[in-house]
């Protein structure tokens, strides 16, 4: 079993830091070098999904609902929040539990 790490993370910012006074964060986490990798392709999946999401802006007819980048970073977040609850610490559930995120989101 590797031994986990304390990380703090930013999600509207994709940031994952070993030292809570680099830069504002959100929550606190314990995790292994292998899922602070996953967490990090998680980020990266969505900052890659951002280049989509700004061409399709030119595209002014095409509702948020309606629309394949939108959902597929959507996805992508809950996939964050979901590890995030999995190894945050209790303030972290509790948060991510009362945003209500994790249970039959929508975009709709």
């Amino acid at each position: 079993m590797e031994n986990k790490k304390t990380y703090y993370i930013s999600v509207g910012a994709g940031e994952i830091m070993t030292v809570p006074n680099a830069s504002p964060w959100e929550f606190m986490i314990q995790a292994t070098d292998d899922e602070i990798t996953r967490l990090r392709q998680l980020f990266d999946f969505n900052q890659e999904n951002s280049v989509d999401d700004f061409l399709r802006t030119h595209v002014p007819f095409v509702e948020y609902h309606n629309d394949s980048t939108n959902d597929i970073h959507d996805e992508n977040l809950i996939k964050v929040y979901e590890m995030i609850h999995q190894l945050g610490d209790e303030e972290a559930r509790n948060h991510i539990e009362s945003m209500d995120i994790l249970n039959n989101f929508t975009s709709e």
